[in-house]
């Protein structure tokens, strides 16, 4: 009835929208190059000047590598530097392109001043002095780092640029190789940079004649386990000694912490948000959250300094997402849990366990188990990251009905504790993003 009331109104325009469907069209929205997406609650009003978690912009940003050519001096309470001067290669040659002034926390700004401190140089690497709104320090153009950013304007600098994070495995002189097939002269990561982590953003190494620093253990004596008299320290160096098998199902992940800080025997809780304590040097992700509208920042522990960090913040148990970084909704398993009631016994989960590949050895399908816990099993389906969480997760409901219907007398579909009574719960729903 709006659309066309003012069909007859010729100052007022009728903006159209989609339904259910915003994903796609923020896809499309992307591959249109087309700023963003304005996202609402449907049944919420607008209310002029008042802003809130019911009407949400979501900008399409783009991401590039820059080149550190300088930095200018801090204003009012900002310490170390105001903003990094960006270069990039164009046809071989460098050129201005901006400079970031957000995205730094304090210690951050602290670890790149310090790290571009022996890069100093009186040489400015450009031909022409770009204008900067304080005084400028030069330095020698070989850091790399990665930026987030509205466009690209017409003099070729970036718009609304946010600092992501540096690049130790991108050099200045690969993007000068590459810059000859680059339009623009602007590389974009995961396109002609080799990139692994897509989203995840490279903080700088804080480094030790060489060597970069990891974490600082506090209370390593503290009992974890007061009956066995296993202590954190103890926790720290076997997960340690075992990081080398560890890392390989840990890296490109986002990690859900679930922290015991107290011990096992104490209440837990879970932790999302790195927040502004992580150290620099960890690792992270930033992942849209539709319950709260915002973006969390998750630990991504792609080395054993971080895995050392997780541990000492107290995480007994690691969560890593079940798709890696750079695809968000492709999991890379289908995972079944067998999870017993008290009256069930571990042969019967066993058999269970060999109804499902008896299930899937019948469809030709390749399967895994692993224990999980002292009492359940683990089923791993290899998935390759080539569907949805939602497809994956209904053909994991699908094969559960199958196994369900073979052992009706000892395992169920129902989730419900009081519901379930003394049989194993054949849980599907552990295939979903996080």
């Amino acid at each position: 009835m709006l659309k066309e009331a003012l069909l007859e109104t010729p100052h007022v325009k009728y903006c159209d929208h989609v339904e259910k469907e915003g994903r796609d069209f923020f896809k499309v929205i992307q591959k249109e190059k087309i700023e963003g997406i304005m996202a609402k609650k449907k049944t919420s009003i607008y209310r002029d000047g008042d802003r809130t978690s019911e009407w949400i912009k979501i900008k399409d940003h783009q991401t590039a590598e820059a080149i550190i050519a300088g930095y200018t001096e801090p204003r009012g309470s900002r310490k170390y530097f105001g903003s990094l001067i960006l270069a990039v290669y164009e046809n071989g040659k460098l050129r201005y392109a901006g400079h970031v002034g957000t995205g730094f926390r304090e210690n951050t700004l602290k670890e790149i001043h310090t790290l571009l401190q022996p890069l100093v140089t009186g040489k400015m690497p450009f031909s022409k002095k770009p204008a900067t709104n304080m005084p400028p320090t030069w330095v020698k153009p070989v850091t790399v780092c990665t930026v987030k950013y509205a466009e690209i304007t017409d003099e070729g600098l970036f718009r609304h640029p946010v600092f992501i994070g540096l690049r130790e495995d991108v050099t200045a002189e690969e993007l000068r190789k590459y810059s000859s097939g680059a339009a623009s002269g602007i590389i974009a990561p995961n396109r002609n940079v080799p990139s692994e982590e897509k989203g995840v953003r490279k903080k700088p190494a804080k480094k030790i004649n060489g060597v970069r620093s990891g974490p600082k253990f506090t209370n390593t004596d503290k009992l974890y386990w007061k009956k066995e008299k296993i202590t954190k320290g103890e926790l720290i160096d076997y997960y340690l000694s075992v990081s080398d098998y560890l890392l390989p199902y840990l890296k490109h992940r986002a990690q859900s912490l679930h922290r015991f800080p107290n011990g096992i025997d104490e209440p837990g809780f879970y932790h999302k948000d790195a927040g502004d304590n992580a150290p620099a040097w960890v690792d992270t992700v930033a992942i849209y959250s539709e319950s709260t509208g915002k973006e969390v920042e998750y630990i991504v522990c792609n080395n054993k300094e971080t895995l050392a960090y997780l541990i000492n913040l107290g995480c007994i148990e690691l969560n890593p997402w079940n798709n890696r970084t750079e695809a968000p909704d492709n999991p890379d398993y289908l995972i079944i849990d067998l999870d017993p009631s008290e009256k069930n016994n571990f042969k019967q989960v066993i058999e269970a366990a060999k109804v499902t590949k008896e299930v899937l050895d019948s469809l030709e399908i390749p399967t895994y188990c692993k224990t999980s816990g002292s009492t359940g099993i683990h089923i791993f389906v290899p998935m390759g990251a080539q569907y949805t969480y939602e497809q994956v997760r209904d053909l994991a409901l699908i094969l559960m009905q199958l196994v369900q219907k073979l052992l009706p007398k000892t395992t169920t579909l129902e989730r419900s504790l009081k519901k379930r009574g003394p049989k194993i719960y054949l849980d599907y729903l552990q295939n979903r993003q996080g």
